[in-house]
């Protein structure tokens, strides 16, 4: 069986047979050529029901969460919509209290108006977990770390909860990847990534992907939404992530790295208040992530002494460090989250979240220091 590193260089980049590239071309095309007969013997029809490089990206993200098989869209949260739309009015979705606000936002806004149910409840507290579970429940849905404050959620016992209840388990593994934690290993039923962000790793690709640990009746139903719904991304989206997949595990574990010196340094600044990192043993969720995930990941989140205005102007002062959303690229980015999850966000306003990236550790440290002063 192969290294996870080798499936990640290897897995969709078969040799192009007529030319022998390396590297694989890029098929723009939108439409296929038919037999005389009306037969598509080569596979394809239309680029919107699959391409080339879209099955080398599905071929290869299945391949790295040991999944039978995988479905990929045009941004993370088209990947989520898909997987809710694959649910029926009058379903019950039971969901973490800790997620990206984009995932809220779309349960609470979208999907409640069109007839789903949803429960938000502690996925940390088992207890919780069982208590919010209904007879229509169909789907448990989890992100582990979550976005923001890094909360961590018992995979297995969490899985085994929804499996008892009849429901499929989903997982968002965008913040750890693959790399680090394989939900599918642990009992989830389905794995949620923003492409994005750590595979693309370059924050220049928008890109969104499930990945099921069965090629069942419930995933040909996501499948046949993603083909008729048409939110796919674009070949070219499609070459990029694929091509940032080849360094992921190089990446992700030197960022890793450094983010658990910048923990360490942030835990005993005074200017700081709280640091959330489930490598740090002061982490509430500490014991699981170290039993679940093989490194502890490359995003982080503090607490400014001062409230908002002191957490603000500490990102003014940063030179090497960018203040911008998203995370999982080359470069360090910080944010003040509650900013930018709006009225109604749970976040303190004196928290900051930063995906480290993969400047100098000690410079990352030298600019934070000077900056918090």
């Amino acid at each position: 069986m192969m290294d996870f590193a080798t499936k990640a260089i290897h897995l969709g980049h078969e040799l192009e047979k007529s030319t022998g590239a390396v590297s694989p071309p890029i098929y723009l095309t939108t439409t296929f050529e038919r037999e005389a007969d009306g037969s598509y013997p080569r596979g394809y029809i239309y680029s919107r029901l699959s391409n080339p490089n879209r099955d080398a990206l599905e071929k290869c993200l299945a391949g790295l969460e040991n999944g039978e098989s995988a479905a990929a869209f045009s941004s993370g949260l088209a990947a989520i919509m898909t997987l809710l739309q694959a649910l029926k009015p009058g379903d019950h979705v039971l969901s973490s209290t800790d997620l990206y606000h984009g995932t809220v936002h779309m349960l609470k806004d979208i999907f409640v108006p069109w007839g789903l149910q949803v429960t938000f409840v502690d996925m940390t507290d088992t207890a919780a977990v069982e208590a919010g579970i209904k007879e229509n429940t169909k789907l448990v849905f989890l992100e582990t770390p979550s976005n923001p404050t890094l909360k961590i959620t018992d995979i297995a016992a969490v899985s085994a909860i929804a499996h008892r209840a009849g429901a499929v388990c989903a997982c968002d593994n965008t913040w750890a990847t693959p790399v680090l934690q394989r939900p599918l290993e642990l009992g989830a039923d389905l794995v949620i990534h923003s492409t994005s962000k750590y595979f693309g790793g370059h924050s220049d690709v928008l890109g969104g992907a499930l990945v099921s640990k069965h090629d069942d009746e419930f995933f040909q139903r996501i499948r046949m939404i993603q083909r008729i719904g048409g939110a796919v991304p674009a070949p070219f989206d499609c070459w990029l992530v694929l091509r940032g997949t080849q360094t992921i595990h190089c990446r992700v574990m030197n960022q890793s790295e450094s983010a658990s010196k910048i923990a360490s340094f942030l835990e005993q600044h005074p200017q700081v208040e709280k640091v959330y990192y489930p490598g740090l043993s002061s982490h509430q969720g500490h014991e699981i992530a170290a039993r679940q995930m093989s490194g502890f990941g490359s995003m982080l989140s503090f607490q400014v002494h001062g409230g908002k205005e002191k957490a603000l102007e500490l990102t003014g002062k940063l030179r090497i460090i960018s203040r911008a959303t998203s995370l999982g690229g080359v470069e360090s980015l910080i944010e003040h989250r509650a900013s930018i999850e709006g009225p109604g966000s749970f976040t303190p306003d004196n928290l900051l979240r930063f995906s480290v990236g993969l400047e100098n550790v000690d410079d990352l440290i030298a600019d934070l220091e000077q900056a918090l002063i």
